[in-house]
């Protein structure tokens, strides 16, 4: 037998031995009691990677370990069936785990960049990472964001590379990464296999010896910060907490700092890493609270609870979880306009669930009432739509996503008040309420700083890419023999849609890439006005940089052909610039034509001809009257098809 073998068999033997040994002292998912985790034998730790290098495996082998999870589980924290689809982490979940005396509270963080939020929130409450790299890959880009996310925040962390079992495995080429690009030691990183189980128990003795203790305060009144929080259908409003100070049980009186509501405690408990009832939070642990909050807004990320008793005035509230600003825009409107009750109170339950998403009110003539979302990424807008169909059964139209553009206001007073209440700057995200050209001194875009990292022979490929995108490229240093790190400058509007499938296409899947705002940068925008026999059908309508708008017109009139049925009479389709009836591109659906010929029995000869082109000489005008009078039947599923990305 195979020495990789051996050690497999090795690994599930003793994971049945930790199985049997807390499945023999009660069950496993409860934590009853938790006062003998004092402070110092608590550990708050997370992990952090690139997309697929390993996050929900490890996790998956700690809990194993820890004999939370019987062995064989898989994608323990990855509950979300949106999660399991696409085999992506998307929400972070928390996990509490008992190992050798101590209590170490896991919580692992999505990879993707437009999950971004998730991984900021998750490291307000921790005090180490465990920052993952696969052998095969190597360092890539939102390794190097997420390791500078800890650094500024001055989090321990601990090096882990993963998956040194795979064939294409170059530990040491890795390791030299590391050390060129963050200065850790060979000797400080681990070496292991998440998959098999390989020196994953090192981790846990790592995670001891390194991760520093949470500072907390036992003996001070109950003070706590609400890190995630989502809604129960039963029990209200959900709240993840980080206890600072004092301690918490239920039937214990709360008050919440901003909304200054009191609550009585019903529950309090872990995550095991499905939720366990402990007799009370202490501080330095991390846990959940119901409190029977009744709406969404009372258990908002970032706020402060503390005992009722306290006086307001003496608490000192955390240090505020910086909001990450959504990049891309879209509508949202329910399928059928009746639902929109339900549906409102579905996204608002969602939204406490994904605080990284914006919501205003919105309303379409063709429509109906809706929404403008905000979200950090295309990714990030169809997870969103997926979880409001699958979790509320909701059926929606998410239009296509547009990113916030500004204008600077003439320097006139009358201009700036009558029209844009005084303001010298404004946001633009509905097409509906684009600038008048003639009242605008410049427009902007927002930019990005995009890190790719690339294989050496594929830097002019990826380069060819970027100066088709508008943009300019920065700095150019090495990762390695073989790959090289490009910095690049672009227009978020050519990087939000579909930038990364068309980098990973040109590059074979090689390359990988992240990206962080940039500021503005002056353009020339305009408004792309979409009309349907001479009227302007505003759901259409978008707004974009001069250099993108014919090959989004043809795009869209494209679209629009495939979608409207035949009318009776002639429709023509233009997109045009503004209010200008020039059009950019433009397309005519031919109306349905009735078969006179079947009149003539056959007879086309003894003014047979002559009485067929008189009937069609009459159909062409009535249709030319009805098309002055008629209007053009959009089915919904048109507005489905034709807006979604």
């Amino acid at each position: 037998m195979s020495r990789g073998k051996l050690l497999k068999q090795s690994y599930l033997f003793k994971l049945r031995e930790i199985w049997r040994y807390y499945s023999s002292a009660g069950d496993p998912t409860k934590l009853i009691n938790l006062c003998e985790f004092t402070p110092d034998k608590i550990r708050n730790f997370g992990i952090v990677a690139h997309v697929d290098h390993g996050k929900s495996t490890l996790a998956d082998r700690l809990l194993e370990l820890c004999g939370a999870v019987p062995p064989g589980q898989q994608q323990m924290l990855d509950k979300l069936q949106v999660e399991r689809e696409r085999g992506i982490t998307v929400k972070a979940q928390t996990a509490a785990l008992r190992h050798n005396g101590f209590l170490l509270n896991l919580i692992d963080t999505p990879g993707h960049v437009d999950f971004s939020a998730e991984v900021s929130r998750s490291l307000a409450v921790c005090d180490g990472i465990l920052l993952l790299v696969a052998a095969n890959q190597g360092v890539q880009a939102q390794t190097i964001a997420n390791f500078w996310l800890a650094f500024e925040k001055n989090i321990q962390i601990i090096p882990v590379i993963n998956k040194i079992d795979l064939p294409g495995a170059d530990i040491k080429s890795v390791e030299t990464q590391l050390k060129t690009l963050f200065e850790f030691n060979p000797e400080e990183c681990l070496r292991i296999s998440a998959k098999s189980g390989l020196n994953v128990a090192r981790v846990l003795d790592a995670i001891i010896e390194r991760v520093p203790a949470p500072i907390a305060n036992i003996d001070a009144p109950f003070r706590s910060m609400i890190f995630d929080s989502y809604f129960d259908h039963f029990r209200g409003a959900i709240a993840h907490i980080m206890v600072k100070e004092g301690s918490v049980k239920k039937g214990d009186k709360i008050r919440s700092y901003q909304n200054d509501k009191m609550y009585d405690v019903t529950e309090v408990g872990v995550m095991r890493p499905e939720m366990a009832k402990c007799t009370e939070l202490r501080a330095g642990q991390v846990g959940y609270l119901v409190c029977n909050m009744r709406t969404v807004k009372e258990a908002v990320v970032g706020e402060t609870l503390f005992a009722a008793e306290t006086d307001k005035e003496s608490v000192q509230t955390f240090a505020k979880i910086k909001g990450v600003q959504p990049t891309v825009y879209a509508g949202l409107f329910p399928v059928d306009t009746a639902d929109y009750e339900s549906l409102k109170q579905a996204v608002e339950r969602l939204c406490l669930n994904d605080s990284s998403v914006t919501v205003t009110p919105d309303a379409s003539k063709a429509l109906g009432l809706g929404w403008r979302i905000g979200f950090l990424g295309v990714l990030h807008m169809e997870v969103f739509g997926a979880r409001l169909s699958q979790e509320y059964d909701a059926s929606v139209i998410l239009c296509q996503p547009s990113v916030e553009y500004r204008a600077k206001i003439k320097d006139n007073e009358s201009i700036r008040k009558k029209r844009y209440d005084g303001m010298s700057e404004i946001r633009i995200l509905d097409p509906s309420k684009f600038p008048e050209e003639s009242d605008v001194e410049t427009f902007l875009e927002p930019m990005v700083k995009v890190r790719m990292i690339v294989p050496n022979e594929m830097m002019g490929t990826v380069n060819g890419l970027c100066s088709e995108c508008r943009g300019e490229r920065g700095e150019i240093s090495s990762i390695d023999t073989s790959r090289l790190m490009i910095l690049w400058r672009l227009p978020l509007a050519e990087v939000a849609v579909d930038f990364f499938e068309r980098l990973k296409k040109l590059t074979s899947g090689y390359a990988s890439f992240d990206y962080e705002p940039d500021g503005w940068q002056e353009t020339r925008l305009l408004k792309l006005s979409i009309l349907i026999n001479s009227k302007e059908v505003t759901e259409f309508s978008q707004i974009l940089p001069a250099a993108m708008a014919r090959d989004r017109a043809k795009t869209l009139v494209q679209r629009l052909k495939r979608e409207i049925p035949r009318q009776q009479f002639e429709v023509t389709i233009k997109a045009c610039v503004g209010s200008s009836t020039k059009a950019l591109s433009q397309i005519v659906i031919q109306p349905m034509k009735r078969d006179f010929s079947q009149l003539l029995k056959g007879n086309f000869g003894g003014g047979g001809m002559e009485r067929l082109n008189k009937k069609l000489s009459h159909q062409k005008k009535g249709k030319e009257r009805m098309k002055m009078v008629g209007n053009v039947q959009i089915p919904k599923e048109a507005f489905l098809n034709v807006l979604k990305n």
